[in-house]
């Protein structure tokens, strides 16, 4: 049951880095400083879900094959906004 559980959270955090681009639509989500919140944390989510990917899957034991899919795409998540978040770090240092 904790492994359907933990499977079922992950698979969501798959597709929750989307929503920023239903939240993009909106004129004042693209204006300099909500653009800059709105990015940074869907950063931080995306580390955290790759972090709760890779601890479900070492730590609970959550081994099925879709876990080992979500595991994967939350790992490249997690790598992109590490990316991001040091480019925007960078930048706003220059």
């Amino acid at each position: 049951m904790r492994n359907k559980v933990l499977t079922s959270v992950n698979l969501l955090l798959v597709f929750l880095p989307w929503t920023i681009l239903i939240l993009r639509m909106n004129a004042w989500a693209l204006q300099s400083p909500a653009a800059e919140i709105i990015i940074g944390c869907y950063c931080a989510e995306m580390l955290l879900g790759g972090v709760f990917s890779i601890i479900s899957y070492l730590k609970f034991r959550a081994q099925n094959k879709l876990m080992q899919i979500c595991l994967v795409i939350n790992v490249l998540y997690a790598a992109a906004a590490l990316f991001l978040g040091a480019w925007i770090g960078i930048t706003a240092w220059m």
